[in-house]
């Protein structure tokens, strides 16, 4: 057993072994100027590493592009320019777990998982690393992490991005109260759209959305959204407010889903056709024309951006039958603009059409 000992620590002793850090080696060639020219890396003495991001969130729109401001200087400054490792992360919901975005050193760098090939570095001005994502997608919104590495020095900030967009009660065609979490989250995903959060469906209340059936969040959480409080939706004389049932069984538990879409890269519209059709003559049709049967989330996003308004229902996607209203006017449905619904009648009832082409 001794004997066995002295070979381990003749081994370590005679390991010229790089010092590990988050998943880095820095050795002598990295940030070792004013070393000791033994390759032992020196510590700042009295320097501090300050990241900063802004404050507030930004705001994207699906398709589009955002950069996510991040500056990095020291307290006090230093003159001589040192080798960074920059990081850029993204935080799920409860902020302890990462999902890497792209890492960079120099000149080099790398992205990861669906940001690869969409994101890359903005370094426009000294001591800036800010983080361009291309092609904006609805998974894309939250939190990231801007992280600043030298040698073992290790400062971060956050930005937030959100997405504009548009939340819109969902339920399938068997009726109220039919969804489990995993089904209301096919649903949404099935119609171009993601279940919302409830900061999304928090600002969609405040924006005047009102909707008594409760409907499942990202979070796993069961709420919905009053303005004008009445006996069946919480009672008459509570608060206007996001009304909340916490957390729910995902797959015991049923209710409706809210789902949460964003701006479009082609366009809905309406096809102009001699006769109205069956469901399937409906899909056959959008085909016919070089595109597609428009989901629901398509139908929103058409309506809440490019104010697509008609007042012919027409199938969609899952079945159902709906028509946009941007500007109000009599035999056009309520006075409010929305999407209005017809639900789901039988495939072989007959009316118009939505269809979805890409620009």
């Amino acid at each position: 057993m001794q004997t066995r000992i002295a070979v381990v620590l003749l081994l370590v002793g005679a390991c010229h072994c790089l010092p590990f850090y988050n998943g880095f080696y820095y050795d002598h060639i990295l940030n070792n100027k004013s070393g000791n020219g033994n390759g032992d890396v020196i510590q700042f003495n009295g320097v501090k590493l300050v990241v900063s991001t802004p404050e507030d969130s930004l705001f994207g729109y699906r398709g589009g592009n955002i950069t996510l401001p991040c500056t990095y200087h020291y307290e006090p400054e230093i003159q001589t320019p040192r080798r960074l490792r920059i990081k850029w992360v993204k935080l799920h919901k409860d902020n302890t777990k990462e999902q890497d975005v792209l890492v960079a050193i120099g000149l080099r760098h790398r992205s990861f998982g669906e940001y690869k090939g969409r994101v890359h570095l903005r370094q426009n001005k000294p001591n800036e690393v800010s983080l361009v994502i291309n092609d904006l997608r609805l998974e894309d919104y939250g939190k990231y992490k801007c992280e600043v590495i030298d040698g073992l020095e290790d400062e971060s900030n956050i930005v937030e991005l959100e997405l504009r967009g548009i939340v819109y009660p969902y339920q399938p065609q068997h009726g109220r109260y039919q969804l489990n979490f995993h089904d209301a989250k096919k649903a949404c995903e099935s119609q171009d759209a993601m279940m919302a959060s409830f900061e999304q469906l928090f600002r969609a209340w405040e924006e005047g959305l009102d909707w008594c059936n409760a409907g499942w969040l990202m979070d796993g959480t069961v709420q919905y959204p009053i303005t004008l409080p009445r006996e069946p939706c919480g009672g008459k004389d509570t608060a206007p407010g996001v009304r909340n049932y916490g957390e729910r069984h995902k797959h015991l538990h049923k209710y409706d889903a809210f789902c949460f879409s964003s701006a479009l890269k082609g366009r809905v519209y309406y096809l102009e056709h001699p006769d109205q059709l069956t469901f399937t003559e409906a899909r056959d049709a959008c085909i016919q024309d070089g595109a597609q049967i428009a989901k629901v989330g398509q139908l929103y996003a058409a309506w809440k951006f490019l104010d697509l308004d008609r007042c012919d229902a027409g199938w969609l996607d899952d079945g159902s039958v709906r028509y946009p209203i941007a500007f109000p006017r009599p035999n056009c449905g309520p006075p409010e603009s929305g999407v209005r619904s017809f639900g789901f009648p039988g495939k072989r009832t007959k009316f118009g059409v939505y269809c979805y082409k890409m620009s």
